[in-house]
């Protein structure tokens, strides 16, 4: 990261890591002081699916440029689609913002093992369905969005592959049109 480079999307910054951390902190704070599994369950639940939808459908695009979803085709196939800004508009993605999104995206997921181990270890089944299904979301996301990346990845790699081509051919052609 450049010295200096602020967020270029603050806001956006700022509601992307608020749901993970209210969610991890509202299940956290919530089991060593409350002894309310429902209340636990429904709003840590409802705060990672919040996190959830903000991630997919707001910070993706925004923060990475990149999109993702998944469609039921007529035959009732599942099919994943992925769609990324053009280059250009790539090129221009924050590193800082960018940096934010993927730590937050990996490493929401590794402290949801963390209390899922912990639930596991005290014996405590009904938490690790709370840790489960948050989990499930959390890498629901860095599936997509990492298939997301890869095929933003490939896109450019072929275009280049077609420039370079179409570049070497028209300049072959035109050394040949000059014989």
């Amino acid at each position: 990261m450049a010295e200096g480079e602020n967020y270029a999307n603050p806001l956006t910054c700022f509601f992307h890591v608020l749901f993970k951390g209210a969610a991890i902190a509202f299940y956290v704070l919530f089991s060593l002081f409350v002894n309310s599994f429902v209340i636990i369950f429904v709003v840590t639940v409802f705060l990672a699916a919040l996190d959830f939808w903000v991630v997919k459908n707001v910070s993706g695009r925004i923060l990475v440029g990149l999109r993702w979803w998944n469609e039921i085709s007529e035959e009732g196939e599942s099919v994943w689609k992925f769609e990324a800004l053009d280059q250009e508009s790539l090129s221009r993605i924050n590193k800082k913002d960018s940096w934010l999104f993927w730590w937050t995206l990996y490493l929401t997921a590794v402290v949801w093992v963390a209390l899922g181990i912990v639930a596991l270890i005290k014996l405590n089944i009904d938490y690790l369905l709370v840790v489960g299904v948050c989990l499930a979301l959390s890498i629901a996301n860095i599936v997509g969005f990492t298939k997301c990346r890869k095929d933003a990845k490939k896109q450019v790699q072929n275009f280049a592959s077609r420039t370079i081509a179409s570049h070497v051919s028209s300049t072959i052609q035109s050394a040949f049109s000059v014989v």
